[in-house]
């Protein structure tokens, strides 16, 4: 059995154990209390660490996510019917039962796998907001529809609509599916109103801002079978200057300058 197969304490559906779930994290049995030498002294009821080995909570911390990013590419290269619990464990270079003991279900792998990824492209879209060019320029609106464009082109989209695709015939897969959209969906829709600056508070402006995402998805869709790059482009430019011209700012937001 390899290292990967031993079960983890602490490890489960989070991405790290509790309080008292490391190496030698037992109760301490103090010896000789208040009497001669040796009081105060602490005996570690757990197993020491062993010499240059990393703590088991990093070692498990790291098979799980390397169960999440194989699931992924899995999904994205494979299809639902092509990816089974074992060929994503293959695939990361764990055992099936480690995989098994991060993600008890085929189900639970999948759905996490994705919205793992989904929060490192939201993760990712925060870190954009720091360098974007000034609020209310053309040049911030044709960054930021770039980006949010591109959500729908890379391996996550793929993945995402296999595991949509599968959701639609599979009942113990659907409203697990249906769930994680709506939170996704719910993260892109205010990271983006964010990035563009807009003001959702003036009417038909949350309805144009939703219908950025739409687009990017059909966009995605698109770029499935074939290099849509090109057209992409253009649609993108083209879509910025409406947007420029349908958006009004948010309330504090500074004017772009000349």
């Amino acid at each position: 059995m390899s290292r990967d197969a031993e079960p983890d304490a602490g490890a489960g559906a989070g991405t790290g154990g509790g309080p008292g779930t490391g190496p030698g994290a037992g109760p301490a049995t103090r010896s000789g209390r208040g009497t001669g030498a040796g009081a105060g002294t602490v005996r570690r009821t757990g197993p020491a660490p062993r010499p240059g080995g990393a703590p088991k909570q990093d070692r498990s911390r790291a098979t799980r996510q390397r169960l999440l990013a194989a699931a992924v590419d899995c999904l994205a290269e494979h299809g639902w019917a092509g990816s089974t619990v074992a060929v994503v464990a293959e695939r990361a270079g764990v055992s099936r039962g480690a995989a098994q003991h991060h993600f008890p279900t085929r189900e639970d792998l999948f759905t996490a796998a994705v919205e793992h990824v989904a929060e490192q492209r939201s993760a990712a879209l925060r870190a954009l907001a720091r360098d974007l060019p000034p609020a209310g320029s053309a040049a911030r609106t044709r960054t930021v529809v770039a980006e949010l464009v591109d959500l729908y082109t890379g391996p996550l989209f793929r993945a995402a609509l296999q595991l949509w695709v599968a959701a639609s015939n599979e009942p113990q897969l659907g409203d697990r599916v249906v769930d994680l959209e709506a939170r996704v969906g719910r993260e892109t829709h205010r990271m983006a109103v964010q990035l563009l600056g807009a003001d959702e508070s003036v009417p038909g402006v949350r309805e144009t801002v939703q219908g950025l995402l739409d687009l990017g998805r059909g966009l995605g869709l698109a770029h499935l079978l074939t290099d849509d790059t090109a057209r992409r482009a253009r649609i993108v430019a083209q879509w910025a200057r409406l947007l420029d011209e349908a958006l009004p700012p948010a309330p504090g937001a500074r004017p772009a300058g000349p």
